[in-house]
Order: structure tokens, then C-alpha cells, then sequence
């Protein structure tokens, strides 16, 4: 089983919203032959709560403009540190960088087929480490954002 035309065609909707928003590592996993709830995890990453709210919020406006879908739940809005959007055919999750390190759901679903993006978001992939490499330049006694 693969995930359906219409999974695709959300989960790349919401991989150009993310990378509009500036998301960093945006990937796409079909996840329909492991998983029977959902067909499609999309992972992406901010460096901060603030881009992480913003990039979810983005996401869920051009569905529901674009698509005319909401999600049937929403997580982690409080905290902005890991956010979850189900959307019932595809799960997103943006994740603040210190988590998506932390909890490395690529690692998780590595052995899933990725799926095909827009150049946009596979352009993200790197994103989180340049930004740390720069964040680590700019203030070494920071240790990246550790204190």
C-alpha cells in the first residue's frame, strides 16, 4: 500500500507552506505500510517557538485555503515546542530544532519511503546545522543555544 494522490497532494501543500515560513529540514515519509491511522508523517524544524507557531499556523491556513481541509486535531500549541497537526491521511510535525534533535523521528521511520517535495522545502535539508554553526559563531559562550 502507498499513501493516496490526495496525501500527496497535502503533504506537499504543506511542505511549501513550511518552507515559506523559513522551516528547516523538511521531509516527508510514507508511512501507510506501517502505520493504518495515517498515510504520510511531514517533519520540519524552527530554531525558535516563535517560527515554530508560525510555520503551523501557515500550514493550516493554506490547507483550509487551498485544499479547504483542517485538521481534526491540533497539539502543542501551548508550549510551541512540538506541534502536531492530524489531518487523518497525514500527520505534521514541526518541532522546535532542540526536539527534533532530541527525539529524531527521521531515525524512527528511516526505513520508510520518502516522499517527493517541492524544491522549496528539499532545499530546507541542512537548515537547523547552518543555523547552529552561524548561532555558535555569533555567541561562542552560548554552546548553541545550551546555557
Amino acid at each position: 500500500m502507498t499513501a493516496t494522490d490526495r496525501s500527496i497532494e497535502l503533504i506537499s501543500a504543506a511542505a511549501q507552506a513550511a518552507a515559506d515560513k523559513l522551516a528547516h529540514d523538511i521531509i516527508a515519509y510514507d508511512v501507510s505500510d506501517v502505520l493504518s491511522i495515517t498515510d504520510a508523517f511531514l517533519l520540519a524544524s524552527a530554531p525558535n517557538d516563535r517560527q515554530v507557531k508560525s510555520i503551523v499556523d501557515e500550514i493550516e491556513e493554506r490547507l483550509g485555503k487551498e485544499l479547504g481541509v483542517k485538521p481534526v486535531r491540533r497539539e502543542g500549541d501551548r508550549e510551541a515546542r512540538w506541534v502536531l497537526l492530524d489531518y487523518v491521511d497525514i500527520v505534521v510535525h514541526v518541532q522546535h530544532s532542540e526536539e527534533r534533535v532530541f527525539y529524531a523521528l527521521e531515525r524512527l521511520w528511516k526505513d520508510c519511503p520518502e516522499l517527493e517535495l517541492p524544491a522549496d522545502a528539499k532545499a530546507t535539508r541542512g537548515k537547523a546545522a547552518e543555523h547552529a554553526k552561524l548561532q555558535a559563531e555569533e555567541d561562542p559562550a552560548d554552546f548553541g543555544g545550551l546555557r
